[in-house]
């Protein structure tokens, strides 16, 4: 009523009295309304989480609940203060992460668990009359009744199933398919465990339970540089954000620090108003680049160039004219520049070839333990060769001589550097270097006319061996010869002139980058100046944008050389500051046993994710780039005129790489016949391979016998953010609508592969089933058979670490899970429970046979110091020798949920440990049995339990040395054996630290150093990579000890990546005449860098960010490419070539270079996204116009630091190197019209 007579008497006066001078007045309005706006932010509780996404920001939220509800998040304040010369962490957070809640409640939000429709009315009319494993085994043998779900994937139709059903449909495929064909035929994929570990080790745990294969993801991401593993036998270990502010430079190459990593850019500006320098490299101009003291433009793809130029200044000025002291003394210590190379003949000429090694020489220097694997330099005290400590042959088979102190066989040494004295050398001999600039094709090209070999002169020292006389060069003789340095030897191919036009030069750069060369000088003087003054405080900020070129390698190694030069490397303040995803999974070694399953059995199916997809998505099929074109013009003479999937089979099967599935065999089936002829599994398995009577599935990746079968997709969004090669996933595994428009090589009448077996039809519809566990409907679930709900990262318990901070987060259940949602850790579980009451009578106790590829940091790694393929008859087939290990694993399909759900008694017995080290445990396991509990009854009575997320928690957290100081103790003390010298005193102090969920839940708490990691947790440095290996001599975990910058394996040295060079973007041929259609002229470099509107594909579909971008998906072009095809800003644009066609708004901008165009990572498909005029599909993602192709150097194994590690080094999917076609639409289909379903004919491989 009152509210009424307001309206009525709105004539009247509603000043009551005035104060402040007349300045403010009292009124008699109603102020019932402002309840509204108070309700809105007063709330019931305040619950710490943080999100779970691919982000290394790993941000402390405050979740603020009412009435059960979230309602908005805010960063929380209370980070540990980090010392007193340090800016502290906060603040920490984004706008991304402030929008999160949004999607709750949101109607992208999936609330029940999902089955496509086709496939939930067979399942349920089969139910009524058969039992679950009986109703998927018909299911499967119908192809009429496949197809009908198969081919309507991405085409909606999904309706609400219940739990009991989801988990039904799920277990009763993975028995039949472990049964049928293998459980190495289940496959799960999901990324980046730091983000939520328990989630992650979920379902990573249940597959390895019932023997199925967790996928790698960050070689797939192209994340995972081969350029660290290669240099530092580490997958990737950086500094953290603190330290930036440290350096007394930064330069900033391809990461662009506000926007992709945002809650750490306060570090820069920070350091920036302290007085540090910065230089910005990229080839936009960045929201970086406007932080920067100068900005390096240069042009996308040349970096190597770039380094190269930086290099050869610092080389000239820092270590020939003028020998640093610093820099001299940290590279004689700390890199494998003393150590020596043979010079191998070919064809007349000289090249480098391998390590001189202690087994070359007369007498192996008294070394009988590994003397191949002990690389030898020039002493200068004893006058003598010698073997240095910290080789990898010291690592294994012996101890206390695995470190990096100035000795050999005990006696101190100075090791040689360099030969250039008249006094050292007994010869000056031309060595050939391979180089590839000449390769440069369309807008990379330039007018330079070098050759394809450059003769340098190096001084060489003579030696007699068993095989002869050799000549051998230091690293750094050779090294500064690569980089084409006049050191008063003669030749043609060097200078001492910054002007020429030699490969190396500045001015020979500016050509390629359009970087001017005095810029280049400029900055590389300054980078090293600083590094001098300061002892290797200069530091290199690097994101992946140049990991994603396929010749990443020389890119990286090209900065890292920079580094290495510098003494840089482990110093704090300096360093390689490589940042992508939320890569960092600090209690490392507590989460393994309970993500694989180690504590019931080992060792787990891994596999590299790349070579899987590549080969299952039958990309290989469409392969235009030939190993000639890549091959080194120094190549000796091989066997090397192969496909890339045939190097990818040869890596295979002489145990480089894992393989996924690995026998075409049934594995179960494979062990009943050994049983029954009486024979150990490992050798009845090596007979008949060589026989023949096996064959490895990679032989034929397209028979049914090979094709993975199920798939999981849980956090992650495989088919809309990482996929390279989209279409081809949609075409080939899951045999649905695509947009690939290119032909096979069978079509194209290309040359087929030698190894892999070709089928004339390829296959379409490899899955069974695709399940994705996801909170929200991304790209991957619509292409699903089942979606499953799971929690919010507001509504489970989990953990999280980054490499950003040393400290660990909780996520944690403020709400219980909104609808039918339920945690990863209870989704798995209530899998593992239904797979336990089926299968009994179908599976029960199975012999399992996991081929196990050789793997780095054990001493299988030194198991092949030559190429050798038995297949070949090069050699004889030795399990774990010249080809994978075969091991044999007994599982219980009737104890599934049991042994999920309980701590198994493998950890009692062989201890935990990890990177080449191991403890005992049992003291810890004891504790998580009072802390969570026993089973009382069932196959696991009498072991801990992990009934709950918390209780996962608490396994990691109890096991992990990170977490826990008495096994950082334990650990460090387990590295000293190895090493001959004491690390305990690193973890001083921390034996009684335990830190248990409660104590993070309180408040972040930063991790105890441990041997896990190189940098260490101090409060008088930073953590920094590297450091316990300059400063408690600790070897990097490579074949000679120490930052290795020359690799000597046949393959590198074959395919010339011996050394750094420059090497061009390589020509995928994607855009033929058959494609591009008549006036589309406008033909870009096509690049997909990180965005500021989501991380990921997380966000993009989220209202507050699409309100802050464009609404839907965009791709930038620069305004002169954009007249030249009569393009606008915001009109709509296709992108399209041979692999498929997106569609998109453009956004033309001045600040991107010409001749390139930007798609941000990763906007999906399912938010405005109109019809392709080329294909007459929806338009794709960024991937449908990329296709992934392999290396043959990232598939080396068995060889020290280049062996295979889960997520270490394998295959890496990268995608710049593509070019497409962009023409303005001329019709916008938002193809609305509803289509009749037709089945189509069933293919299959032939």
């Amino acid at each position: 009523m009152s509210h009424l007579l307001d309206r009525l008497n709105f004539l009247q006066s509603k000043e009551l009295e005035q104060f402040s001078n007349g300045h403010g007045q009292v009124t008699r309005e109603n102020r019932d309304w402002e309840d509204t706006y108070r309700n809105r932010w007063r709330h019931d509780k305040v619950v710490r989480s943080t999100h779970g996404v691919n982000c290394t920001g790993s941000c402390s939220w405050k979740i603020y609940v009412k009435s059960g509800i979230v309602t908005w998040e805010t960063q929380q304040t209370d980070y540990p203060r980090t010392r007193a010369d340090l800016p502290n962490h906060e603040p920490r957070g984004c706008a991304r992460g402030a929008s999160y809640s949004w999607y709750l409640y949101s109607a992208n939000r999936v609330k029940n668990p999902l089955v496509r429709g086709r496939l939930m009315k067979i399942w349920r009319k089969m139910r009524e009359t058969m039992e679950p494993i009986e109703a998927w085994t018909k299911l499967q043998a119908d192809p009429i009744l496949r197809a009908s779900y198969v081919e309507t994937r991405g085409k909606g139709g999904f309706v609400r199933a219940t739990w009991d059903e989801a988990t039904e449909i799920t277990a009763a495929a993975n028995a039949y398919t472990a049964k049928t064909y293998g459980p190495d035929r289940v496959f799960g994929f999901s990324p980046i465990p730091a983000m939520s570990m328990v989630s992650y080790a979920a379902g990573s745990r249940y597959l390895s339970l019932m023997g199925g294969v967790c996928m790698s993801f960050y070689d797939w991401y192209c994340d995972l540089p081969p350029a660290s593993p290669m240099t530092w036998g580490e997958q990737t270990d950086v500094p953290e954000s603190a330290d930036w502010y440290n350096a007394g430079y930064l330069l900033l190459w391809g990461s662009n620090v506000p926007q992709t990593r945002t809650p750490d850019a306060h570090f820069y500006t920070e350091a920036r108003y302290k007085g540090t320098k910065s230089a910005v490299i990229c080839p936009d101009y960045s929201e970086a680049a406007k932080f920067g003291d100068v900005w390096l433009n240069a042009k996308q793809g040349t970096d190597a160039a770039l380094a190269m130029a930086f290099g050869h200044v610092i080389l000239r000025e820092f270590h020939l004219d003028q020998q640093t002291e610093y820099f001299e003394d940290y590279t004689r210590k700390y890199s494998d520049f003393p150590m020596l190379v043979k010079l191998d003949e070919q064809n007349g000429k000289l090249v480098p070839g391998r390590f001189l090694r202690a087994d070359d020489l007369d007498g192996k220097l008294g070394e009988d333990n590994n003397p191949e694997w002990k690389t030898v330099a020039y002493d200068e005290i004893s006058k003598g060769f010698v073997a240095p400590n910290g080789s990898v042959g010291y690592r294994w088979g012996e101890d206390g001589e695995w470190n990096l102190e100035e000795k050999a066989k005990e006696a101190e040494t100075r090791l040689k550097m360099s030969l250039i004295l008249e006094e050292d050398y007994d010869d000056i001999v031309g060595v050939d270097f391979p180089y590839f600039g000449g390769e440069a094709f369309g807008q990379f090209k330039t007018d330079a006319t070098h050759p394809d070999v450059l003769t340098r002169n190096i001084p060489v020292k003579k030696i007699k061996t068993a095989d002869g006389e050799i000549a051998v060069a230091t690293v750094f003789d050779l090294f500064c010869a690569n980089y084409g340095l006049d050191r008063g030897l003669g030749g043609d191919w060097v200078t001492a002139n910054y002007a020429d036009d030699m490969p190396g030069t500045p001015a020979w750069a500016e050509k390629i980058t359009g970087v001017p060369a005095d810029k280049i000088a400029h900055v590389a003087r300054e980078f090293a100046n600083n590094a001098e003054k300061t002892n290797g405080k200069s530091m290199i900020i690097i994101g992946a944008a140049m990991n994603h070129w396929f010749h990443m390698d020389m890119n990286y190694r090209g900065v890292i050389n920079m580094l290495v030069m510098c003494g840089c490397v482990g110093q704090s303040g300096g360093g390689w500051a490589h940042y992508v995803g939320q890569e960092k999974l600090r209690p490392q070694t507590g989460w393994q046993p309970l993500a694989f399953a180690l504590d019931w059995n080992r060792p787990p199916r891994h596999m590299n994710s790349t070579s899987a997809w590549y080969a299952h998505t039958d990309q290989w099929r469409y392969e235009t780039l030939e190993a000639s074109e890549i091959l080194s013009p120094t190549a000796p003479e091989g066997d090397w005129d192969a496909s890339m999937i045939d190097y990818n089979i040869r890596a295979e099967r002489m145990g480089w790489l894992p393989s996924a599935p690995q026998l075409k065999t049934n594995p179960f089936e494979v062990a009943k016949a050994a049983k029954a002829a009486g024979k150990e599994i490992p050798a009845y398995v090596a007979e008949n391979l060589k026989s023949g009577d096996l064959e490895m599935s990679c032989e034929d990746p397209d028979n049914p016998a090979n094709w993975p079968r199920n798939l999981f997709v849980w956090r992650s969004n495989l088919l809309g953010s990482s996929g390279k090669g989209h279409e081809y996933f949609l075409k080939h595994l899951l045999g649905t609508d695509n947009g690939v428009m290119g032909k096979d090589l069978g079509e194209e009448g290309g040359q087929l592969p030698k190894e892999a077996k070709w089928h004339k039809n390829a296959p379409r519809g490899k899955l069974d089933l695709l399940v994705t566990i996801d909170f929200r409907m991304s790209t991957t679930c619509v292409y699903s058979d089942i979606v499953l709900p799971t929690a919010s990262w507001y509504e489970k318990d989990d953990m999280n670490t980054s490499d950003m901070h040393p400290f660990i987060h909780p996520l944690q259940a403020a709400v219980d899970p909104a609808y039918e949602s339920k945690s990863d850790w209870e989704i798995f579980k209530a899998i593992a429970k239904k797979f336990q009451e089926i299968a009994p009578g179908y599976l029960d106790k199975e012999t399992d046979i996991v081929a196990l590829p050789i793997l780095h940091d054990t001493p299988a790694e030194i198991a092949q110091d030559q190429v050798k393929d038995w297949k070949k008859g090069e050699c004889d087939l030795i399990p774990g020798k010249t080809a994978p290990a075969f091991v044999v694993v007994e599982r219980d399909y009737t104890a599934i949920h049991d042994r999920f759900t309980t701590l198994g008694p493998m950890l009692d017995k062989l201890g935990n440990g990890g990177k080449g080290i191991n403890w005992e445990t049992q003291e810890e396991i004891d504790h998580l049995a009072a802390l969570n509990g026993v089973q009382l009854d069932g196959p696991a009575a009498g072991r801990p339990k992990i009934e709950t997320a918390i209780d996962a928690c608490e396994v990691i957290l109890m096991l992990a040395p990170e977490t826990n100081g008495n096994v950082a103790v334990k650990a460090w003390e387990a590295l000293s054996k190895a090493t001959g010298r004491k690390h305990a005193h690193l973890a001083e102090g921390e034996h009684g630290n335990k830190i248990r969920f409660r104590d993070i839940a309180a408040q972040p708490r930063k991790i105890i150093s441990s041997p896990t990691w190189s940098g260490i947790e101090s409060e008088k440095v930073s953590y920094n990579a590297g450091y316990t290996n300059v400063h408690e001599l600790i070897p990097w975990r490579t074949l000679t000890g120490r930052q290795q910058l020359y690799q000597d394996h046949l393959w590198m040295r074959a395919f010339g990546e011996g050394f750094m060079s420059y090497r061009p973007p390589v020509d995928l041929k994607t855009i033929t005449k058959d494609v591009q259609d008549e006036g589309d002229t406008l033909v870009l470099n096509f690049i997909t860098p990180h965005q500021k509107w989501g991380i990921h594909s997380t966000y993009t579909d989220n209202l507050l960010m699409l309100t802050l971008n464009r609404g839907g998906p965009v791709v930038w072009i620069s305004e002169v490419d954009a007249k030249s095809a009569g393009i606008v800003d915001n009109d709509w644009i296709e992108v399209y070539n041979i692999n498929g066609a997106l569609t998109a708004r453009a956004v033309v901008s001045q600040r991107i270079k010409e001749g390139s165009t930007f798609m941000y990572h990763a906007q999906e498909k399912i938010v405005n996204t109109p019809g392709s005029e080329k294909t007459g599909n929806r338009g794709g993602i960024h991937n449908s116009v990329t296709r992934t192709v392999l290396k043959p150097t990232h598939m080396i194994g068995g060889y020290a630091q280049q062996s295979y590690g889960f997520n270490y080094y394998g295959t890496v999917g990268s995608n710049r190197d593509e070019f497409v076609v962009i023409r303005k639409m001329k019709k916008v289909d938002w193809l609305d019209a509803e289509k009749p379903y037709q089945a189509t004919e069933t293919e299959a491989a032939e």
